[in-house]
């Protein structure tokens, strides 16, 4: 796969040389010119420009707004809402609340969809809040279908969810009853990546202990997280180095702050504690910096994985389903829900007997 860090790259190492033909030959120069394929690449990518959709899952007071201000340097109040993409709300609840930001950064362009999901867990019967969440998910692969089916192809945009942050409270030590049930209804629609929010509630030991109870839960109840891609082989070695160092943050302990304060002579993000500051991009106390340099790296890893996976698996039920008309498309539903449904309890019984175990 060509990624963006790869054709910058082969920008910078691949410079074009013509070999000049010896002037008692006759014959044409050795260089065709494919060396000049990297530059076309970027220039069409630098101009077009790049989309990416970000959802933000978890209950209130995690911190989910500043971590996105923080990522992105922008006031995600500030800006305005889709105006294709209205509120929805479940049972006076949850809504979700899509806003865009345009970043422009050294001539490259980011059209940046940021999906917020206020009252998520908040109410007393929280068993469906997933469902709202769901329906969005589903109905932007709606859209997107009835665009690449459409006589304009040429200019669809693409609204579908790349990346779903789900934010785990510090506070309980593991995943709740919800959090596994919304991941699992989650996790075959979209890239999830698990964040432990506000990390400075916790000491080392716990913070590390944390993490193995999430991990030992995802596995538990067979839910499909962000799987981070490895480095080809031709990658340098930094590049593979800093990659392995990702894969062992999972799940992501982050501090974060809007916050400017002046420290050593430079400018920094962080917190103020009774006993000092802590620089919210510091390694030692946060995954902060780890989590933006996987969410750059692997940018187009996943918009791909969305497109070829998640996308994929709806257009083929999506065309599926038209095959059939009347009683047979009702029973092919009937068959798909008792399947689904014998999958989870497949899935329960097997996280019990793990349990037992």
């Amino acid at each position: 796969m060509l990624t963006y860090h790869k054709v910058m790259s082969l920008l910078k190492n691949n410079s074009i040389r013509r070999k000049v033909p010896n002037q008692q030959s006759d014959s044409t120069t050795d260089f065709i010119g494919f060396g000049n394929l990297p530059n076309q690449i970027h220039r069409k990518l630098a101009k077009r420009g790049f989309e990416l959709t970000l959802m933000v899952v978890g209950e209130s007071g995690l911190g989910k707004t500043t971590l996105i201000n923080s990522l992105f340097q922008r006031d995600l109040h500030s800006q305005q809402h889709l105006s294709n993409a209205a509120p929805e709300q479940l049972y006076s609840s949850i809504k979700i609340e899509p806003s865009t930001i345009d970043i422009e950064e050294c001539g490259v362009k980011v059209r940046l969809t940021i999906i917020n999901t206020p009252g998520y867990g908040d109410s007393i019967n929280c068993t469906d809040n997933y469902k709202s969440i769901l329906n969005y998910i589903d109905n932007q692969f709606e859209l997107y279908f009835d665009a690449e089916s459409g006589l304009n192809r040429r200019s669809i945009s693409d609204n579908r969810v790349h990346c779903l942050f789900y934010f785990i409270s510090s506070l309980a030590r593991g995943l709740k009853p919800l959090d596994i049930e919304c991941m699992k209804a989650l996790h075959h629609k979209v890239n999830i990546i698990p964040i432990i929010a506000k990390a400075d509630a916790l000491t080392s030991d716990e913070l590390i202990q944390m993490k193995q109870n999430i991990i030992e839960q995802i596995h538990g109840h067979h839910i499909q997280i962000y799987q981070i891609p490895d480095c080809d082989a031709d990658e340098d070695e930094e590049l593979k180095e800093k990659n392995i160092q990702l894969k062992s943050c999972l799940p992501f302990a982050i501090i974060s702050s809007t916050q400017c304060f002046e420290a050593k002579g430079k400018q920094i993000y962080g917190r103020i504690y009774p006993w000092g500051l802590i620089d919210i991009e510091d390694s030692n106390h946060s995954d902060f910096l780890k989590l933006r340099n996987m969410l750059i790296i692997h940018m187009q890893d996943l918009q791909q994985v969305t497109h070829e996976f998640h996308y994929e698996n709806y257009r083929l039920e999506k065309l599926q389903l038209k095959k059939y008309d009347g009683p047979q498309r009702k029973l092919l539903q009937e068959k798909d829900n008792e399947l689904r449904r014998m999958q989870d309890l497949l899935c329960k019984v097997q996280g019990q007997l793990a349990e037992k175990l």
